[in-house]
């Protein structure tokens, strides 16, 4: 056996070793985050549950009520990257649908907010320039959100229908 064999198979060696010290660090911190991810699902879920009977007790405060909403699709958010941790973590590849749901739950969150905002600038003892400029500004970003949330959705019709139409493709777990 020659020198050039031997450093062949001690850097195979090496590589093999770093290989799987790095993989169990990888898995190690894909425990970490999605314990983390967890417990702000368990948190936000709570805050969203205490918003909720705050605005019970308000009668159904509309302001109360958007914030609870608010927190629930922030809490959908992070269940859906949980969820792509997951699959991450089991496959050990990156499925970009969960990231398209996340934006499309993002978005639906903005529109809320921003629907909330342009209410109450929009009533007719407040209107002034300031507020038919935020008014106008507003609408403009409705307007960015909607055909963002359409392709998002279509982006995602395209890609189930693509795992659909070629069985050769895996998809993710759901």
């Amino acid at each position: 056996m020659n020198s050039d064999d031997r450093a062949g198979r001690i850097d195979a060696r090496v590589a093999a070793l770093a290989s799987r010290f790095f993989g169990r660090i990888e898995l190690l911190a894909y425990l970490v985050l999605g314990l983390l991810l967890a417990l702000a699902a368990l948190l936000g879920t709570g805050s969203a549950a205490v918003q909720l009977w705050n605005a019970l007790l308000a009668h159904g405060d509309a302001d109360s009520l958007v914030i609870a909403i608010d927190r629930l699709l922030f809490v959908l958010m992070v269940i859906e990257i949980l969820h792509t941790v997951r699959v991450s973590f089991r496959s050990g590849i990156l499925v970009s649908e969960p990231f398209l749901v996340v934006g499309l739950i993002a978005s639906i969150r903005r529109v809320l907010v921003i629907t909330l905002e342009s209410s109450q600038a929009s009533q007719p003892d407040k209107w002034t320039s300031e507020t038919r400029e935020f008014f106008n500004a507003t609408m403009m970003e409705l307007g960015v959100l909607g055909a963002l949330i359409l392709i998002m959705v279509i982006s995602i019709f395209m890609l189930r229908y693509s795992r659909h139409a070629c069985p050769t493709t895996e998809g993710s777990d759901r």
